[in-house]
């Protein structure tokens, strides 16, 4: 234990980057099920983080990728996982580690997670919006008028 004493933030943190990677996994063995799909937001300057020069051009701090229709060669492990995916009909590997990971939405199910306050990974995914440094859901509600779960860890971090 560091001089910080028990970092509940990052503990907390690290296993809900447990589920984005355990989702990962079941789709990467089983395909997708009924009608989930991903939006999977990350910091493209991250240590690790592996693509093309021109989506970084495009992408200089951030990028939400979609799985759903179109998506080859998924695989994880425990610190990454390796997509392939066609950017106007050119098919380019990702690489991304689960620690360059600023968002996690699957809006089949209202469902989502934003890591680390400092790039406002919902920004960039339809289920959720940024206001005020908060994560609020979306003004569209789902077919069942419910408003989809965002989890911002901000709550647990030191002020």
């Amino acid at each position: 234990m560091g001089k910080d004493g028990l970092r509940y933030d990052k503990m907390v943190e690290d296993a809900l980057r447990g589920v984005v990677r355990q989702s990962l996994t079941l789709v990467a063995k089983n395909g997708f099920t009924d009608n989930h799909h991903f939006y999977l937001t990350f910091r493209t300057r991250h240590a690790g983080v592996s693509i093309p020069d021109h989506l970084r051009a495009q992408y200089p701090d951030e990028m939400t990728i979609v799985l759903q229709y179109q998506f080859w060669g998924l695989k994880v492990d425990e610190e990454k996982f390796e997509v392939t995916l066609s950017f106007n009909k050119q098919q380019e590997r990702l690489v991304v580690p689960f620690a360059a990971m600023t968002g996690f939405v699957d809006p089949s199910v209202q469902f989502g997670l934003q890591f680390k306050g400092e790039i406002a990974a919902a920004n960039a995914a339809p289920a959720a919006k940024v206001a005020g440094g908060a994560v609020e859901p979306a003004a569209e509600p789902s077919e069942t008028g419910t408003a989809p779960r965002v989890v911002a860890l901000d709550a647990f971090r030191k002020k």
